[in-house]
């Protein structure tokens, strides 16, 4: 069932950015859904100004859309007041592009970019009308998927999705359409049930189908034993990677939407993976090995994604942008081009190479955007605990280079928690951002003002230290009050925010959870948690009365792990 016209036009007065629902917008793809085989609801499960500013989103929702027989459609979370619309005139929430119900779609795909989205996936699970538990769910309802970042440990949500795709999704998806495709003409033929459907697709490797494996843990509540329930079903699941990305799917006609959304500019992907292994970072892991983007195929998207929509701003976009070698080269290709266009580029967080203050002239000549940089750590000593290959001296060069060409604004992202942190790397970060300020007075006279961005270091899955134990609470809170004291004696140019400290918490919580937390996460959204990742929604004191209704220990999944524990994610192979 569709959502009639009538209704649509007389909700959307009522409502905040009414644009977020309308699914029109410039570069839209329309296919008619009944007349495909395979209908797929491709969902970030966030408002639409972070949803479509997520690169995966797009390419999904290209790459399935170019396909004969398949059609894909956008849905997002809706804000407080639609949410309330619907609920109260019993109105299902729909597709943007058809105005379709979730329900009479063959998948429900979920982008989970962070742990802390896991109650907004049930929320648009519940205000469809279809079940949240997996379990509950017949071969009435479609299958859900579930792919992104956070699925690295997909155990928390394991109670909730049908299938979780490990890895990247431009080969696989049309795998598992083509799988799902067969599986409708058995079907047909004689009645399979749901299990045997996701059995078949369990077959496809990078899929993982959690109702397929049985665990159990012992008395302290620690992993005992993964197994699967069947000999065809694989014990350990290889996540997918994508060889050659200049044969992969890259979308050309870049929707643009009607309203501004957070990252409102087209991106272009140079690369995938890291050549450097820091030990805090699973998105090295996620996304490893290191594949290029030719120049020739980047310059060739830019020229594309330029016409087609006629954005003003490109983000170059990769874990270590400044590593791509061909970044001055096509920087300075554009140079000329994006000058008469008033086309500006920006840049993700840099390392410091030689060629940045050559680099940072041409990037100034259209539009200075604010340079970033990640040192991460206060003190070489500690950058090497973590790996960290950052070199000071190339980046203070880049710093004043910078600033002559014109640049005045510097952010600086810090994490503060890490292993074997003391007071003294607090300190460092605070003379590295009094330094970078005063570098200015050379070029300009007066010192720069300088953002720092400090997030709290968490343990994530497939990382060097994820065995280590999370700082505790109060000792954050320390080094907090340490670090703004010390910095108002110090600079008026320095700005310090934080993230924050206990949605930081929670998110290292659920990304170290195992099964067990589907309980707690499904408590917590009955107790009116949603939104989880912004402030102003944020309530922990519900996740804690979650857990102790779900007789679970916060703590127990910030400690330490030892040697021979077995780690919930242990299942699950990211090796390239």
């Amino acid at each position: 069932m569709e959502m009639k016209n009538e209704i649509l036009e007389e909700i959307l007065p009522l409502v905040r950015k009414p644009a977020r629902y309308l699914g029109n917008e410039w570069n839209v793809v329309r296919k008619d859904p009944r007349a495909q085989k395979v209908r797929f609801a491709i969902c970030f499960p966030d408002l639409y100004e972070i949803g479509m500013s997520n690169l995966g989103l797009r390419i999904i929702y290209g790459l399935l859309n170019s396909l004969p027989e398949v059609s894909c459609e956008r849905v997002f979370l809706p804000d407080v007041d639609m949410r309330e619309i619907l609920k109260t005139r019993k109105i299902p929430l729909f597709s943007l592009e058809s105005k379709m119900e979730l329900s009479e779609f063959d998948f429900i795909g979920f982008c989970l970019s962070c742990e802390l989205s896991y109650t907004n996936m049930l929320a648009v699970l519940d205000l469809s009308g279809i079940p949240l538990l997996a379990k509950d769910r017949d071969s009435a309802f479609p299958l859900v998927i579930a792919g992104g970042a956070s699925v690295g440990n997909p155990e928390p949500a394991a109670d909730f999705v049908d299938l979780f795709l490990i890895g990247e999704a431009e080969e696989a998806l049309p795998e598992i359409i083509e799988r799902y495709k067969e599986s409708k003409i058995k079907n047909q033929k004689s009645k399979i049930t749901r299990e045997e459907t996701l059995r078949e697709l369990a077959g496809i490797k990078g899929v993982y189908v959690p109702s397929l494996y049985e665990v159990e843990y012992d008395a302290r509540g620690v992993l005992k034993e993964f197994r699967p329930k069947y000999p065809d079903i694989p014990v350990r699941i290889r996540k997918r990677v994508v060889e050659d990305l200049n044969q992969a799917y890259y979308p050309i006609d870049w929707i643009v939407p009607y309203i501004q959304i957070v990252h409102d500019r087209a991106a272009i992907e140079l690369m995938r993976g890291c050549p450097y292994n820091c030990n805090f970072c699973q998105a090295r892991s996620v996304y490893s090995g290191l594949r290029l983007r030719s120049p020739e195929k980047v310059l060739e998207l830019v020229d594309k994604i330029s016409h087609s929509s006629g954005y003003e701003e490109f983000s170059f976009l990769s874990l270590s942008t400044s590593s791509y070698p061909y970044l001055r080269d096509i920087v300075v290709s554009l140079s000329d081009k994006f000058q008469k266009q008033a086309i500006a580029i920006s840049l993700p967080s840099l390392r410091p190479k030689s060629y940045l203050g050559a680099l940072a002239e041409y990037l100034a000549k259209v539009r200075k955007t604010t340079l970033t940089f990640a040192p991460e750590a206060g003190s070489e000593r500690l950058r090497e605990v973590i790996n960290k290959n950052f070199s000071m001296e190339e980046f203070y060069s880049a710093i004043s280079s910078a600033y002559k060409a014109g640049w005045q604004a510097i952010k600086l992202y810090f994490m503060i928690g890490l292993p074997d942190e003391t007071n003294q790397d607090l300190e460092g970060i605070l003379e590295i951002a009094q330094k970078v300020s005063k570098l200015r007075l050379e070029s300009a006279g007066r010192p720069a003002q300088v953002r720092l961005s400090i997030s709290f270091f968490v343990p994530k899955p497939h990382t060097f230290f994820e065995r280590e134990k999370m700082e505790n609470r109060d000792k954050l809170k320390e080094n907090i009050l340490y670090l703004r004291d010390k910095a108002r004696k110090i600079s008026k140019k320095i700005t310090l925010d934080f993230h924050n400290l206990e949605t930081s918490i929670l998110e290292a919580v659920l990304s170290r959870g195992d099964r067990s937390l589907g309980e707690v996460i499904l408590r917590a959204y009955n107790n009116g948690c949603l939104l989880d990742g912004w402030p102003e929604h944020f309530k922990p004191e519900l996740w804690l009365k979650a857990f102790k209704e779900s007789g679970k220990d916060f703590d127990f999944y910030l400690r330490e792990r030892s040697a021979d524990e077995i780690l919930p994610w242990q299942h699950i192979d990211v090796s390239a």
